[in-house]
């Protein structure tokens, strides 16, 4: 679910990529020798160009929260006049509790989520389906509804205590339907309580029953200025499949993309290879769910726009995974959250998927082409003996060999001049 702005942006282009051999040098001409060249990390660290969420390095700070050490959250659960809790908050907060754990394991013990909940219900001073969220919700109604639950709680927590908020609300309130995430406007006046700004807040709605915890850990992303990756028009899992819980909640392999951890500060600099001028590099990747080596081959192609190539295995976050080996994406600062900001390329396009198996209980983990529920993105990972080509600007992509401690690649910038 988006986190809500206050302007418009404009549409992006939308973009072909194919799987293919590169093409022959020219006859007439004889081949220059091919310069094995590395490239600082920050060669590679694309711009931010959308002023919102998006895939550009240097976050703003001041919009977003840091995404690392431990970030103290407040969860308060509301009822309403026209939709009353008839039951403990025990049952809300238990079903929130495991995006502790998963965010944990998701950023190598680098972020913490610190939840405490006020154990009571906080009654809202109007109606539920006074709010907005059936009729397009804006970020002004938004906001006060956050303000709403803030003044309710305020006489029985401290929120100078805490760095955000939940709000979590009684399932008798169905017209509170899905889960934004509120980014304060550093313009405003805004929320306050106990002399202090509420800059972040996630409001559940009762998509929370359906997706689970991992909705907390995709909202919460959103803080941290990670874009989403579903598609708001369309097919909604277009550009990503199930890899990362900014597109699909409930997709296969969650596992943050190895760019977002680096973004958020879980993958180290000395993590990244880059290669951002005219050669070839190749690089021995770890399976971005495993803590330690090198996680993303970066190949940078433009101002604004890189591909990147990671290990996956079906371990951790990502033990339900469909296809193992190596994943490919071209990544775009400059497309705005929800048109295609990341575009998994797809390695596997013929597999087609059993209507009637389940991937944690079927196939080998390395290949589930045949698991219910796996999408043609879903099963896009490259394997040993598999290029990716872009046909525009020559960039490729080797996958040499892989096993269970990762794969090797070789990045080439293809034509002269291409990268930065």
């Amino acid at each position: 679910m988006p986190a809500l702005p206050t302007r418009l942006r404009p549409c992006a282009a939308a973009l072909t990529l194919t799987s293919c051999l590169i093409a022959p040098a020219t006859v007439n001409a004889a081949p220059a020798p091919v310069a094995h060249r590395t490239s600082p990390p920050a060669a590679c660290a694309l711009p931010g160009r959308t002023g919102w969420t998006d895939e550009g390095h240097g976050t703003d700070r001041v919009q977003f929260q840091p995404a690392t050490g431990t970030r103290r959250v407040l969860t308060l659960f509301v009822d309403f006049p026209d939709a009353r809790a008839t039951g403990p908050t025990d049952e809300y907060a238990a079903q929130l509790a495991p995006a502790a754990d998963w965010l944990r394991t998701a950023s190598y013990g680098r972020t913490r989520l610190a939840l405490t909940s006020l154990h009571r219900w906080i009654r809202m001073p109007a109606a539920a389906d006074s709010y907005g969220f059936e009729r397009g919700l804006t970020f002004e109604a938004h906001e006060k509804y956050v303000r709403d639950a803030i003044a309710a709680a305020d006489p029985y927590a401290d929120f100078s205590r805490y760095d955000m908020v939940y709000v979590v609300p009684t399932r008798e309130a169905s017209a509170v339907s899905f889960s934004p995430t509120y980014l304060y406007d550093p313009t405003t006046s805004g929320v306050t309580a106990d002399g202090t700004r509420i800059k972040w807040a996630v409001t559940f709605g009762q998509d929370l029953w359906h997706w689970g915890p991992k909705v907390a850990d995709h909202e919460t992303g959103h803080t941290f200025g990670l874009p989403d990756l579903y598609s708001f028009t369309g097919a909604t899992h277009q550009y990503v499949g199930g890899w990362d819980v900014m597109g699909d909640i409930a997709g296969h392999a969650p596992q943050y993309l190895g760019w977002h951890s680096w973004k958020l500060g879980w993958t180290r600099d000395a993590q990244v290879a880059c290669l951002a001028a005219p050669g070839r590099r190749t690089v021995r990747l770890t399976p971005v769910e495993r803590r330690g080596g090198t996680k993303i081959a970066v190949l940078r192609t433009g101002d604004t726009t890189a591909y990147v190539a990671e290990s996956r295995r079906a371990v951790g976050n990502d033990r339900d995974m469909c296809r193992a080996g190596v994943l490919v994406y071209k990544v775009d600062s400059a497309v705005p959250t929800g048109e295609g900001p990341v575009r998994v390329m797809n390695g596997n396009p013929a597999a087609r998927p059993s209507p009637d198996l389940h991937p944690q209980k079927t196939a080998p983990r390395a290949d589930r082409s045949h698991a219910t529920g796996c999408t043609g993105l879903d099963l896009a990972a490259y394997t040993p003996g598999q290029t990716f080509t872009d046909p525009d600007s020559g960039a490729r992509i080797d996958v040499l060999a892989g096993g269970g401690a990762g794969d090797t690649v070789r990045l080439s910038t293809g034509r002269t001049g291409q990268g930065r």
